[in-house]
């Protein structure tokens, strides 16, 4: 090893006070020593997130580790106590916005409980976010088990691919809802899941219809294949519209994809058939939602003219 002269030996790049690995050490010992959370260059460590989520109230974070969402902002807070989102704390500073009056009794009227907090709390609650001194902290969503969707002789499933966003994710579950279905499977990783926004767009029908995450969504169709079911996705190039959709009324699956780029290439594949909507006008293609809306109406409907038929 080198020698400075009069210095000693060089010291090791790991050893240097700029190193990564010496930050991220100094970082868990400051939020240790101050129980606050601590940003290094490489964003916020392991370690002091954990003692970040130690001060926070009982329940505030998931079995998985995850921390529930916080819905932040006067307008946002308020609309989600009106849609019903499910929270399990209120964090209030004043209450001197009629806003805020309205979020608090709405609260009340759905036994949520109300915490009284001040601003260094509240922002570190919310990570600095703009909460206006308001925050609904939402419960975790517990996601059913792709298998509990098989209900009844003949279950009705919708299985979506690709969404991201979860106002369509709840759009659809409301249509779900609407037209029979027995549930959701949704995609564990690349998907939307069920966050403060896919509860406002669902109407509250996120209470009544179970969703369920798939590890692999090819793989579960294909489970569902065997389990009896015939699978039917949504696709603008199909080869017969919904309204011949008549297997539909055996237990059936119907795959939604996303508004850009549709379904993936291995999820149409494994389908026993792809449908497509009929647009006479001038439009290309449909929200996601739109479209499982439309779908879930005539499968309702040749159910019923089956149901009745027998």
């Amino acid at each position: 090893m080198a020698k400075r002269k009069g210095k000693g030996p060089t010291p090791k790049a790991e050893d240097r006070h700029w190193h990564g690995k010496r930050q991220k050490a100094r970082a868990v010992k400051n939020a240790k020593r101050t129980g606050t959370p601590t940003v290094g260059p490489g964003g916020r460590t392991k370690a002091a997130a954990e003692v970040r989520d130690r001060g926070r109230p009982a329940g505030a974070r998931r079995a998985n580790g995850e921390v529930p969402e916080l819905v932040t902002g006067r307008n946002p807070v308020v609309e989600a106590l009106r849609a019903g989102v499910p929270g399990t704390a209120l964090y209030v500073m004043s209450g001197n916005d009629e806003r805020v009056r309205e979020s608090i009794q709405l609260a009340a009227d759905r036994r949520i409980p109300l915490m009284e907090t001040g601003k260094n709390e509240l922002d570190r609650l919310t990570d600095g976010a703009v909460h206006q001194g308001i925050a609904l902290q939402v419960r975790p969503y517990r996601y059913a088990h792709p298998d509990d969707l098989l209900k009844g002789t003949s279950p009705l499933i919708v299985a979506v691919d690709g969404i991201t966003d979860p106002r369509n994710l709840g759009a659809i579950v409301r249509s779900a809802a609407a037209f029979g279905a027995t549930g959701v499977v949704v995609p564990e990783r690349r998907a939307a899941g069920i966050t403060a926004g896919a509860w406002k767009s669902s109407a509250g029908t996120l209470a009544t219809v179970p969703v369920a995450q798939a590890t692999n969504l090819t793989r579960q169709l294909k489970a569902y294949q065997k389990a009896g079911c015939f699978v039917a996705g949504l696709d603008a190039g199909g080869g017969v519209t919904i309204t011949d959709l008549d297997l539909a009324t055996r237990p059936f699956v119907l795959v939604v994809g996303s508004e850009g780029k549709g379904l993936s290439r291995l999820v149409a594949e494994t389908c026993d058939m792809l449908a497509t909507i009929p647009m006479p006008g001038q439009a290309e293609s449909l929200n996601a939602g739109v479209a499982a809306g439309i779908a879930l109406y005539e499968i309702s409907r040749l159910r019923g003219a089956a149901s009745g038929g027998a």
